[in-house]
């Protein structure tokens, strides 16, 4: 049976088009369409029900918060002891050969982290972390859900819901505030400037319909996809899965050797040396043949050259655009997608696709 998140009733009163999603019953899209919905993002402001996410709080069976700091480092590839109180940093978990667990982003309080994963995976995190645990408490949040408020005018939506004396003016990106017993947290997954709201199951309703009344377009999984496609943001299950490590989708930067040893750090110390066998890039088609995942690329060969992992149309670009991987050793531009047969032109350009001024 899918689960539902608390705002399930919410989105049947507003019409949503409901779909299975990672075990879970979710809006794809309202009526106002998943082009609409992008839009308002890029241009005024959205929200999202997030409550699907796995939510993990981690923390040390004594009161030395440094034990919980030193599990995190040993997991996963960012360096944990460089987040002060009330801020976060994105992360992946790695198996021994390098291969992508899950990528995460790690929340520091005063005396515990959150750790929130992909929805598709939370059952086998929990398994994995705790697998690996040693005085060390794990704990699946179920008492609390995610809102996403995204977009240019996220900003004033937030100062509206909860006053203006709270600073989120000056928040900075990957840092949050306690307000009450709800964080808000200065990130996102659109490539818009915006906020998620970690809040108790039982005030999510009260929340999600103050932000709807603001007239901020709700949004479902349709927009979430091609907005994070147009900032190239990886999703689990097609640009990171545990064949394909952080240095092949292009997240060195979240890979930090110099903090010692931590799982899959040997296997990924050698593919730094030898350097990555494929690598992750943009693609824009030049007619509207959207590319789907598996779809092959060529540079004029027989042989593909690599692959489509995520592809869409891209409302902002109004261009059909793809995420793929191709060999390492490739550096053509032009390039072809095969397209039911046939093979459709196109190039590879600079990732991402949008960023937002």
């Amino acid at each position: 049976m899918l689960k539902k998140t608390a705002l399930y009733k919410n989105h049947i009163d507003l019409k949503a088009k409901m779909v299975p999603f990672a075990g879970w019953e979710m809006p794809v899209f309202y009526p106002a369409g998943i082009i609409a919905e992008h839009k308002a993002v890029r241009s005024s402001c959205g929200v999202f029900d997030v409550g699907h996410m796995g939510l993990i709080n981690i923390k040390p069976q004594t009161s030395n918060i440094k034990k919980a700091e030193e599990f995190l480092n040993k997991i996963g590839t960012n360096d944990v002891s460089k987040l002060i109180d009330f801020s976060c940093q994105y992360s992946v978990l790695c198996n021994e050969q390098g291969g992508v667990v899950d990528d995460v982003l790690i929340y520091k309080l005063i005396d515990h982290y959150i750790v929130v994963v992909n929805a598709s995976n939370t059952d086998k995190v929990l398994a994995w972390l705790s697998s690996h645990a040693q005085d060390i408490e794990i704990e699946h949040l179920l008492d609390m859900s995610i809102l996403a408020v995204q977009g240019p005018r996220s900003l004033d939506v937030i100062e509206e819901l909860f006053g203006e004396e709270f600073g989120f003016n000056v928040l900075k990106r990957n840092n949050f505030l306690q307000v009450g017993n709800i964080l808000v947290s200065r990130t996102g997954y659109t490539g818009e400037d915006g906020f998620e709201l970690f809040i108790p199951l039982e005030e999510i309703e009260i929340i999600w319909d103050k932000v709807v009344e603001m007239k901020v377009q709700p949004c479902g999984l349709g927009a979430r996809d091609t907005l994070r496609m147009e900032a190239a943001y990886p999703l689990y299950g097609h640009e990171y899965d545990e064949k394909t490590t952080p240095l092949d989708a292009g997240y060195s930067w979240a890979v930090k050797f110099g903090k010692g040893e931590f799982i899959g750090s040997k296997a990924l110390s050698k593919e730094k040396e030898a350097g990555p066998k494929k690598r992750l890039v943009g693609v824009v088609l030049s007619e509207k043949n959207v590319p789907r995942e598996g779809f092959k690329l060529f540079n004029g060969g027989a042989e593909p050259i690599g692959e489509i992992t995520s592809g869409t149309f891209s409302p902002t670009l109004e261009k059909p655009i793809g995420l793929a991987y191709i060999n390492n050793s490739c550096h053509e531009k032009n390039i072809s997608v095969e397209v039911r047969g046939r093979r459709v032109a196109g190039e590879i350009v600079t990732l991402p696709f949008y960023k937002h001024s």
